[in-house]
Order: structure tokens, then sequence, then C-alpha cells
């Protein structure tokens, strides 16, 4: 699982990866401050409990484990996860993110880095725009005084302004080498189109599924491509954008914004208001010591306030005050839609033991996959491991006991264990 963050410079995807990661990365008040994407990883809480949960109360049940004490440094979880952590339930888990240097306009046609922008993208599954909600920037990057009053068109100018480039650099591929490839598609027919498309744009990560989709739902004549216009190759271009690069917009700075812009924007995407500024803050203050933050809540606890400088102390109390006042920075209920929503992926739990729970080495649920919803039996395996996959006998739910075929559909929170050869 891979998202990209992308946006115009300066609107703060540099501040949102840093805040997700933790990692040190440039942060500056200019474009182009990022260069290279930077790739890092972010960990995600499920929106359940981690499945240790119910094995805890089976073994307490069974008289195997006493009860969570009250000093227990993780509230009870037992799990013992390889990537990712767990405490009280809350199971985290991972998700690449790339932060992509700004895109300006007229990148597809070779404006600022152009098109080294857009190939950063071709492996993302998803991308989240991240927008300047309180119209402090040009369209550029560049800072401006601030314009609330016109927030909305700003932020309309920035989404269609992305999915533009996109669209034309998918156009540009299509389009590049169109005389000669209506020939072959001539001779070889419906199956000539497709090949040609695939020739084209499987080095951006579009995939044949992707393409007859993106056919299928295009409003244009699939019999006769020889007979397209550039609007018809465009308008496919358009469709291959939404499908194989899905966008998502955070409205940043929405702290700063003035009579949430975002909701007068027409109802075409998902618009989550974020605040990466304070979220970063806050997560190095609990980095810190200084307090205990879930990035999910809309409160924390203060634990050190004898070390606090004054201006610190004024400094937690503000984000206080805004964590309470938006309900929250916004982020993590992104990151869960872009994943289980907008990408219907669920979590599945391999395991050796499936009366125990646990691996060959003895811990207990210590991988958690984020999985397409409906793969099936045989190919998580080949998700785990391709000699797994090779050898596959079987697989077992390992909460009913029940065995699973190959070609059996798994489901989010699925615990299960594959049976395979040597």
């Amino acid at each position: 699982m891979r998202l990209g963050l992308v946006g115009k410079p300066n609107v703060g995807k540099s501040t949102l990866f840093s805040a997700l990661t933790l990692a040190k990365v440039d942060i500056a008040n200019y474009p182009f401050c990022t260069i290279d994407p930077n790739i890092g990883v972010a960990f995600v809480p499920l929106r359940f409990d981690c499945p240790c949960k119910g094995l805890r109360e089976k073994l307490e049940a069974e008289g195997k484990i006493s009860p969570v004490s009250p000093d227990d440094p993780r509230g009870g979880s037992i799990c013992t996860p390889r990537t990712g952590a767990c405490k009280k339930f809350r199971r985290l888990v991972p998700c690449h993110l790339v932060d992509v240097a700004g895109l300006v306009p007229g990148a597809s046609e070779g404006r600022g880095r152009g098109n080294a922008f857009l190939n950063d993208l071709s492996s993302c599954d998803a991308l989240i725009q991240v927008v300047d909600s309180a119209n402090t920037t040009d369209i550029e990057g560049n800072p401006k005084v601030p314009e609330p009053e016109t927030a909305h068109h700003s932020m309309l100018e920035e989404i269609q302004f992305l999915s533009g480039e996109i669209e034309s650099w998918i156009t540009g591929l299509i389009a590049d080498g169109w005389s000669r490839g209506i020939r072959k598609i001539q001779a070889e027919g419906a199956k000539g189109l497709t090949k040609y498309l695939v020739d084209k744009l499987s080095g951006i990560g579009v995939s044949l599924h992707l393409i007859n989709q993106s056919l299928e739902s295009a409003n244009i004549d699939i019999h006769s491509p020889w007979d397209w216009s550039e609007k018809d190759i465009s308008d496919l271009a358009a469709n291959i954008q939404k499908t194989a690069f899905p966008i998502v917009i955070a409205a940043n700075k929405s702290d700063l914004s003035v009579h949430q812009p975002w909701n007068k924007l027409p109802n075409q995407q998902q618009i989550f208001p974020i605040m990466a500024d304070t979220e970063l803050a806050l997560r190095r203050a609990d980095k810190s010591g200084f307090i205990d933050y879930l990035p999910e809540n809309a409160s924390f606890e203060l634990i050190d306030k004898i070390n606090l400088t004054s201006s610190q102390e004024k400094g937690i109390q503000e984000m206080n005050r805004l964590l309470n006042l938006h309900e929250g920075t916004g982020i993590i209920s992104l990151l869960q839609y872009v994943i289980f929503d907008l990408l219907d992926q669920v979590v599945v739990f391999p395991v050796q033991d499936d009366n125990q729970w646990i691996d060959g080495d003895g811990k207990i649920l210590p991988d958690a996959f984020i999985v397409k919803n409906g793969i099936q039996t045989k190919d998580f395996a080949y998700h785990i491991h391709t000699e797994l996959g090779d050898g596959f006998i079987r697989g077992t739910d390992a909460r009913s006991k029940r065995t699973i075929g190959a070609e059996h559909s798994l489901s989010n929170q699925d615990v299960v264990k594959i049976h395979a050869k040597n």
C-alpha cells in the first residue's frame, strides 16, 4: 500500500509527511523545498480492536492468564507486532507514503520538474492532494496575503489543476505514436486497442483491468478508435486518471480558514479539513514525553508540566484549544478513509498455529496485512510469500477452525492459517 502526497508547492505536504512519519524532512516556506520524493512509513490505527483482545478474553476465561493489571504498560494487549504496535488493543499497521515535490501548472509540458514529478506518482495506489484552504499562496505556491473570502475559488483551482495535469500527462502518453499504433489496432481489432494502451501505460502502473474499466466508463466508441478525436483521447485519459490515480482532498490549514470554504465546493470529491502543523507539533510533544496523544483523538493528556517553558505551555494550551474546536486534526480519519473506504482494503492476520494464534517463533499475531477486500486464500498466501503460494494446500479460519479453500474470499479481521507443502 503506497499513498502519494501531492499538490502545488508550499501547502504543507512535507509537514504532513513529517507528522505522519516523524521523519526528518525539509520544511520551508518556498516552492520546490522538496526536490526528490521522500518515502516513509506511516502507522495507521485500525478501526477495530486488535484480535488479541478476543484471544486474551478466551485465555482469561480458561484461567491461562491473569486479568489486565492497572499498571500494565500495554493496557492488556498481548500480541507481538513485527511492524507497528498495539496498546490497549489499538493496533497500528504500516502504510508507505510518498511526498512528491510540488507540482505547478504546465508540469505535463515540462514546467518545474515536469514529468519527473508525475512519474513519482506512478507507484501510488491513491493520491492525497493537499490544498491551501486558507488561501495564503498563489497557484504556483508563492506566499501571498491571505484572501479568505475567495478561498473556495482558489481551492477549486488547485483541485482542477492537479487532475488536469495528470490527464494531460496520460493523454500525451496515449497520443505519442497514435498514428502508427492505430494501424495495428485496425488489423487486430478490440484486442489491439487494449494491447496498445497497456504498452503505453503499464510503465505508470496502469493495468489491463484498469484500462478495461476506463474503456467501459468512457463515453466514446471503443469499436472504432481510428475515428477518435483529440477530445475522445483526453476523455479516456480523464477516466484512466479517476480509476488509476484516485484523488482525495486534504484541506490543510483549516484552523486558519474562514467560513469553511471546502463546504462551498462542488460535491464531487471527498474533502477532509486537516491541520498538519498542529499534528506535527502534537506528535513531537508526545515523542518528547510532555503529553500522551493518540492522533485520532480530539484531546490529549498533559504528562510533564514541570519541565515546560512558559512558551511551550502556551503552545500546548493553544493546540488543546484547536483540537477541541475542530474535533481533532482530521489526519487519521483521512488515511483510514483512503485505505479502507476509497481503496476498499481490509486487514487479515496470518498465523502458523490456529489454536494459539502464533507464528513459528511463538509470537502472537505478529503480522497484519492490508489487502484488497475479498482476496482469495491462495492469493493471500502468495501475498505473504511466493513459496507459501506455490505450495498451497488449504487454509484454516482460526476463529471457527473451518477449512477454507483456495478460492475462498477473505474478509476484514480474518485470522488465517495457511497449510502448504514443505
